[in-house]
């Protein structure tokens, strides 16, 4: 295998684009995808908090925030912790918006599979699932075989 074409990247980056052109039908930006994400997947973190976690900056995170609340995505609550700051979590609009999302990712990869016989669906899932459960496991202990890759890489020029 070619290993340099990156078809899963490119696979990705296309239903993206598709999700993102139906989902903007509802109001919804590619930056505030992530920003409900970040608040969905962690209720009651702070803005700072969305910042470390999207990786955006905080002028950046505060107008997201400030069109999402506007929109019913989320909603501000006071910090126990900290009266100057307020904790954020999402809605049932939010909650609603992610089920859309994920149905628009599955219709899309049903209809990509679709040409192939069950036979091949079911090796490519089994298969898929098993480079999946590795990529996160990398990703939760904070990419370290990665990490130590791309250093030794710059070494070999890989």
């Amino acid at each position: 295998m070619d290993d340099k074409k990156r078809q899963i990247t490119k696979i990705a980056r296309e239903v993206s684009k598709f999700t993102v052109r139906t989902m903007r039908a509802d109001g919804i930006g590619v930056g505030e995808f992530d920003v409900i994400h970040a608040i969905r997947k962690n209720p009651g973190i702070t803005q700072a908090d969305v910042c470390r976690i999207t990786g955006l900056d905080k002028g950046a995170v505060a107008r997201q925030t400030a069109n999402l609340e506007a929109k019913g995505y989320l909603e501000r609550r006071e910090n126990p912790d900290d009266g100057r700051s307020r904790r954020l979590y999402a809605t049932e609009k939010a909650e609603s918006l992610k089920n859309s999302k994920a149905q628009i990712e599955t219709a899309f990869y049903e209809w990509l599979l679709a040409p192939l016989p069950e036979s091949d669906r079911a090796e490519f899932t089994r298969i898929l699932e098993t480079l999946y459960l590795r990529c996160k496991a990398e990703s939760q202990a904070d990419f370290p075989e990665m990490t130590a890759k791309m250093k030794g890489g710059e070494e070999h020029g890989n």
